[in-house]
């Protein structure tokens, strides 16, 4: 079943048009993102859950990336998408009052996935929780989810900069979380 997403103006705001997904990324169309990243507290300081991308992902199969993101379906708010992604992706039930909202970002990215053009300009706003959860706890979409394992923030920051580990993490986000 195609996905139909709302094509969105600058600044994330519904134009009134929708388009299905695949479309959207042959093509560049701009649409929103949720992104969710999922936080908590250790002696040697803040943790961050990264979830490792499943290898038939349409896009960056196999890399580690942000807890849990996904696209907005047309007609649905960013906190609610947010909410159904950690249910769906990590069986994890979260109240809306305890996203916070980091901010939001304007992404443009082109590559080649499995042979094909891929254009994403996509409009997200960036969230995180504070959940302490062990992975074992987690039920694992495995279309969408390999893996998952918390990572110290600053190795995770260092890391990313260091291109140390296969990822699709984009440091700006990282940088957007609370260290403490």
């Amino acid at each position: 079943m195609m996905e139909n997403i709302d094509i969105v103006d600058e600044n994330g705001e519904p134009t009134g048009k929708t388009v299905d997904r695949q479309t959207a990324h042959a093509k560049g169309i701009r649409h929103r993102t949720a992104h969710v990243w999922l936080l908590r507290r250790r002696p040697d300081g803040v943790q961050v859950l990264l979830q490792k991308r499943s290898d038939g992902k349409d896009s960056h199969p196999g890399c580690y990336d942000i807890s849990s993101a996904g696209h907005i379906p047309a007609g649905v708010g960013y906190v609610p998408s947010a909410l159904r992604e950690l249910k769906e992706e990590l069986g994890l039930t979260v109240e809306e009052s305890q996203l916070h909202l980091c901010g939001q970002r304007k992404i443009y990215y082109e590559s080649e996935f499995h042979g094909q053009p891929f254009i994403d300009y996509q409009v997200s706003n960036v969230y995180y929780a504070w959940v302490d959860v062990a992975p074992e706890q987690l039920s694992l979409q495995v279309e969408e989810v390999a893996a998952v394992v918390w990572m110290n923030l600053e190795q995770c920051k260092a890391a990313v900069r260091e291109n140390g580990f296969k990822h699709c993490i984009v440091l700006e986000e990282l940088e957007m979380l609370p260290e403490r």
